[in-house]
């Protein structure tokens, strides 16, 4: 079980650490790298060319601004790519985020929020869970604890305004 996680720059670690943090807790092998699409494009090209015979299921692309690196990983691979727009400092992510969604058809990346990478894992999680019984048995019982605190937190709320 192996996922990839590209990153732009350096500076979108802190966003993009709860990811990483999510799958090796799930026991995914992480390869983590920083190739921007426009400063490093060979080490990028060669680091996707050995994601296609190294067992990586999922590639996380998380990038700012123009966010060209989820696009351009996709170009290069059929593998599933989940993109992740980073905030940047003019348009706080909108620009990230636009650029990632507007992929022209069959180049697809699938997108999570605006420094959503928590949600790129559980996403990852779940398409691995097709082929992996116990990704899909720990992301059920997540899902079951998630709805029961919701249900405590519910009855709290009627308790409290009787």
């Amino acid at each position: 079980m192996k996922v990839a996680i590209i990153m732009g720059s350096t500076s979108d670690l802190s966003k993009v650490e709860p990811c990483i943090d999510i799958l090796k807790d799930y026991g995914v092998d992480v390869q983590v790298r920083c190739l921007s699409a426009h400063r490093a494009h060979e080490g990028l090209s060669a680091f996707i060319k050995e994601t296609e015979t190294n067992g990586t299921e999922v590639i996380i692309a998380a990038a700012g601004m123009a966010a060209a690196l989820p696009g351009v990983v996709a170009s290069q691979t059929v593998l599933p790519v989940i993109g992740v727009p980073i905030s940047g400092s003019t348009l706080d992510g909108m620009d990230a985020l636009l650029s990632i969604v507007q992929m022209p058809s069959g180049i697809p990346v699938a997108t999570v929020a605006i420094n959503g990478s928590k949600n790129a894992a559980y996403l990852a999680l779940s398409i691995m869970s097709i082929k992996h019984e116990n990704i899909k048995e720990r992301l059920l019982a997540y899902r079951k604890d998630m709805e029961a605190q919701a249900m405590r937190a519910n009855d709290e709320m009627i308790e409290k305004y009787k």
